[in-house]
């Protein structure tokens, strides 16, 4: 694997699941997990992950014994103080071109979170016209955004929980034609607002498509509390950046990511 990929998956990973649960004992009771808003609802879909996909795909926060997932943990602490500060609960990823890992980390920092006992996190590809959340962790899509935003299912039929407590996704099957004019929509906007206000808890991440592709990103970026921007080393350009900047002038932005960077060895001190 490319050592300069965002993070490489750990030799002591189990193959089976999150943390090598069995499926049947991943989480709490139905009871138990209501009580801590640990799950959206009774009757979400609940798929076991295969770690040698999450492997392939880069995906390492949801054990936490990976030596790799510190620092998504790191950025899921800075990313969640400024939230709390500002009472922010909805949070945009994107990045100024296509493959700059803007999946792959939205993936990941959601997991991280999903792993704060005090957080709920959901995740939703909103990269309408390639959607990857799905794909990348193995997810069957037999009913999804696609089906939701086209009234052929209900958003607790389109929920999938990953067998990682706290952890929720909103996947998108295949790219949705006149996606700008979706994201726009009221219906898209209704959605957003339902999956924020439902629970006081929740984190949700939105995976955004890049910037300076479509006018897809700016359209629908105005709808999020704050927006994360993802940039990958030896991709994009000092111009890709201001002009991202230029398009978020008027958003919250959290930060930026720099990604695919080399990867340092860390020590304890």
């Amino acid at each position: 694997m490319d050592r300069r990929t965002p993070a490489i998956i750990g030799k002591n990973l189990h193959p089976v699941t999150p943390g090598g649960q069995d499926p049947a004992h991943a989480g709490p009771t139905v009871e138990h997990a209501q009580a801590l808003g640990q799950f959206d609802y009774i009757n979400t879909k609940v798929v076991p992950l295969r770690a040698e996909h999450l492997e392939r795909n880069r995906i390492v926060a949801y054990n936490k014994n990976s030596n790799m997932s510190w620092a998504f943990d790191l950025l899921r602490t800075q990313v969640l103080q400024t939230m709390e500060e500002n009472g922010w609960r909805t949070l945009a990823i994107t990045s100024p071109t296509p493959e700059a890992g803007k999946t792959v980390l939205a993936i990941n920092l959601a997991m991280s979170i999903a792993h704060h006992t005090t957080k709920t996190a959901l995740l939703v590809d909103f990269d309408l016209r390639r959607p990857r959340v799905g794909s990348s962790l193995g997810l069957p899509m037999d009913k999804s955004l696609n089906e939701l935003l086209s009234n052929q299912a209900g958003l607790e039929e389109v929920l999938v929980n990953p067998t990682l407590p706290r952890f929720v996704v909103l996947p998108t099957r295949e790219p949705i034609p006149l996606s700008t004019e979706m994201l726009s929509s009221p219906k898209v906007s209704n959605l957003i607002h339902d999956l924020r206000e439902r629970y006081d808890s929740r984190i949700c991440i939105f995976d955004l498509p890049p910037l300076l592709s479509s006018d897809d990103a700016i359209t629908i970026l105005p709808k999020f509390d704050c927006v994360l921007l993802v940039v990958a080393n030896g991709m994009n350009n000092k111009k890709d950046i201001e002009d991202c900047l230029y398009h978020l002038a008027t958003a919250n932005l959290i930060g930026a990511v720099l990604n695919k960077a080399e990867q340092k060895t860390r020590s304890y001190y």
